[in-house]
């Protein structure tokens, strides 16, 4: 164990030495895929398209949100061609999402499609998932949300490539508040990437990340991508509301499940439902630039902790340790720097 962790050290002098890419062959698409493996979440102030120029020269990914138009598509793809190998295009599981599924696939090379729902464990969504990759056998599919290791084998067998993995932990969903349903987001990602990487497969940890460190953990606990909402919201890049309150400048961020969203994108919330999200005002952030420094640069510093010189090695030096207190809170949580 010694000579071990002394060969660890020696490999690793600087931060900069961690290599954070990583090439990723599809189990149903066949696909590969190389990049930093962060991903912005499809909510439409975090998943836009101009988060996606900033991300790509980064070798970040971006889950558009569904909103966008066909002719906005052809125009985003037009003008930022190298954008486009980090980007997957959003539906739902209706008619109407798969018509317009079909149509921006047919007009725009994307490699990527992201099928999601709140909810995964559902007979319709599996035969869904089953008819988009019968449709398109070598796209690489991301299905979810789903929590538990069956449901992860069950969508990939039905060709998803990559099962969203998280019901409840996002900073502006109230599910477990509304439903009483959830899981552990630590645990799921855990048991659903076991579950996951048995098949040959891989799963994006949805959610529940409030810093860096927490990225850092999804990444130890097996997951191949981390998708981030509240972590990336706030942004210029998400094209949000921005609000001035007492001389302050504010965004409007919100569930897509929240009121704010059904109203804005299907009229209301229907009689058979409620809302499973809130609207909140967080502080504006400015450019995407800073935190993307502070998030990667933290899950590097990570690696060189546990001595993972490469992002896939670190699940392997990972040892989860429950405490009571994490952090050392005397002079509050909050520095006079937006970064610490």
């Amino acid at each position: 164990k010694k000579q071990w962790y002394q060969r660890r050290v020696r490999a690793l002098k600087s931060r900069s030495d961690v290599t954070l890419e990583r090439e990723l062959r599809f189990r149903n698409s066949g696909l590969k895929y190389r990049g930093v493996p962060v991903m912005a979440s499809n909510m439409d102030t975090t998943g836009t398209f101009n988060m996606a120029k900033a991300f790509a020269s980064h070798k970040m990914f971006v889950c558009i949100h569904k909103h966008y138009t066909l002719e906005q598509w052809i125009e985003f793809a037009n003008n930022n061609p190298d954008s486009m190998e980090h980007v997957a295009v959003s539906a739902g599981t209706g008619e109407k999402d798969l018509a317009k599924l079909n149509d921006i696939l047919t007009e725009v090379p994307i490699n990527f499609i992201c099928l999601d729902v709140a909810n995964g464990y559902s007979e319709h969504f599996v035969e869904f998932v089953k008819k988009v990759r019968a449709a398109y056998p070598h796209k690489t599919i991301i299905a979810g949300n789903v929590v538990t290791g069956e449901m992860v084998e069950e969508l990939i067998l039905a060709g998803a490539d990559l099962v969203k993995v998280g019901i409840g932990p996002g900073s502006v969903c109230t599910t477990r508040k509304k439903t009483g349903v959830g899981y552990p987001q630590l645990s799921a990602v855990l048991e659903c990437a076991d579950a996951a990487h048995g098949l040959g497969g891989h799963i994006v940890a949805d959610g529940g990340c409030t810093c860096p460190g927490d990225v850092a953990k999804a990444f130890g606990a097996g997951a191949d991508f981390v998708m981030l909402g509240g972590m990336f919201a706030g942004h210029d890049e998400g094209d949000g509301e921005v609000i001035e309150k007492d001389g302050q400048k504010f965004v409007k961020f919100y569930g897509m499940s929240s009121a704010t969203a059904m109203q804005k994108h299907s009229g209301g919330v229907a009689t058979y439902r409620t809302s499973e999200g809130k609207t909140v005002l967080i502080p504006y952030k400015g450019s995407i630039e800073d935190t993307i420094q502070d998030i990667l640069g933290g899950v590097r510093s990570c690696c060189t902790y546990v001595g993972a010189v490469k992002l896939k090695e670190l699940p392997k030096r990972t040892t989860f340790v429950r405490t009571t207190k994490q952090l050392n809170e005397v002079y509050g949580k909050k520095s006079i720097n937006k970064t610490d």
